[in-house]
């Protein structure tokens, strides 16, 4: 029988050329290289910004002595011994920010506040509780030991001591840690800029009359809001049209603009899918087919000194290219020396799911706790890539590896929950 001579597509299972996930984002991370550029901010704005220098501390803290609770200081040796009582005089009362100066002598105490510098010849606190008061003396047993409830000079940091290395992101206990070190400014890692644009003539701007056979554009906006998550400068260059030359000109100005760029749509094997071909002209191609479903067609290269994403045009496939693919790699790019983690979960699924083995597969899932307190998964439904929906209602991917075949009802998954990547 006559057939037509069909070309490799999307739908194919093993298609020549195909990179596996893991080919594919070993590929891009050996691409790139740390940014060396910085800046230096005040402590209040650098919430979320990555480390560019260690911080060293320049003071030992605590800088002195101090009491650990509310109550009294004395000598440790003054302390009764077994089943004996004492009672001591009060001699002065002290609180933080007013060190005491006089002489502390054997059978005195001094009544002192949480993080009050601890007199020269007192080395032991007894809680407030724990003592009887009556007038100008206290009260004690012998259930207490020398040394307790003192904090000591620079048992927290000392100085000269690194407190906190390069490349961390800094989160509000770590800029706690700066301030109590007195530092008000810290060097961070430039934000990269990220030129984006989509491609299609079929692509409608917000606000644009609806007009037959086109649609709105959706992706800029995914794409805009995640980058900005991820702490990222926004170039917003629209939406080009289908037109080589208008995207080589697209191309040119994002590469003298930015670091990265990201395109949407336009990198499979149409004949309006100029993309691919601008960059083959203008850059190059690092690999542009991955095994993985959505988002097989995924362009990845550079041009001058500028990386080059170009993901696919369906919704969905957009997310989750960016999730595993872009998103390493600019943290990557970022200097971020520790890649956040979203935990991976294996969970019973809850029903069956078809898939062929040869590409790794992510639906999208609803992730609950079932009334025995274990977790389970299901699918949103439909997966097309093009189906925004399945996203949106979803807390969770379900990754479905490259080996594996069709899930049975009540087999093991991987699961991925979206929280802190897109919620």
């Amino acid at each position: 029988m006559n057939m037509i001579n069909s070309q490799a597509n999307c739908n194919d299972v093993n298609e020549d050329g195909t990179l596996t996930v893991d080919q594919a984002l070993n590929n891009m991370l050996n691409a790139v290289t740390e940014s060396k550029a910085t800046e230096h901010i005040p402590l209040i704005d650098a919430y979320d910004r990555i480390l560019a220098r260690s911080i060293i501390s320049p003071i030992d803290v605590p800088a002195h002595r101090n009491s650990a609770v509310d109550g009294y200081a004395l000598r440790g040796k003054d302390l009764p011994i077994d089943g004996e009582f004492l009672s001591l005089k009060v001699a002065a009362r002290v609180v933080a920010g007013h060190p005491y100066h006089g002489s502390l002598k054997s059978g005195e105490a001094i009544q002192i506040m949480t993080g009050a510098e601890m007199p020269a010849q007192a080395d032991t606190v007894v809680m407030l509780e724990h003592i009887e008061k009556n007038h100008d003396a206290i009260r004690l047993d012998s259930r207490h030991k020398k040394g307790q409830n003192v904090r000591q000079a620079g048992e927290d940091m000392q100085q000269g001591q690194t407190v906190l290395n390069a490349g961390i992101k800094l989160t509000p206990p770590q800029i706690g840690l700066i301030a109590s070190l007195g530092l008000s400014d810290v060097h961070v890692k430039r934000k990269p800029t990220i030129a984006i644009f989509s491609t299609g003539d079929e692509i409608l701007n917000l606000g644009d009359k609806p007009q037959q056979g086109c649609i709105y554009d959706s992706n800029r906006y995914s794409l805009i809001s995640a980058l900005k998550k991820l702490g990222c400068e926004i170039l917003d260059m629209g939406i080009i049209p289908d037109d080589p030359d208008k995207i080589e000109t697209a191309f040119l100005v994002a590469a003298d603009n930015a670091d990265v760029i990201f395109t949407s749509g336009g990198v499979s094997v149409g004949d309006a899918d100029y993309t691919k071909q601008v960059l083959a002209k203008r850059g190059h191609i690092n690999f542009w087919k991955v095994a993985i479903k959505p988002g097989r067609p995924i362009a990845f290269g550079h041009l001058n000194d500028t990386l080059f994403f170009g993901l696919p045009g369906n919704p969905v496939a957009v997310m989750v290219t960016f999730y595993l693919f872009a998103v390493p790699t600019i943290q990557k790019l970022m200097g971020l020396s520790a890649p956040l983690i979203n935990p991976q979960l294996k969970v019973r699924c809850s029903h069956p799911i078809r898939k062929l083995a040869g590409r790794t597969e992510f639906q999208r899932g609803i992730l609950s706790l079932t009334g025995t307190g274990e977790y389970e998964v299901c699918t949103t439904g439909q997966q097309g890539s093009g189906v925004l929906r399945s996203m949106s209602e979803a807390n969770a991917f379900i990754i479905l590896e490259h080996d594996r075949g069709a899930i049975s009802t009540g087999e093991f998954v991987t699961v991925q929950a979206f929280n802190g990547l897109f919620q």
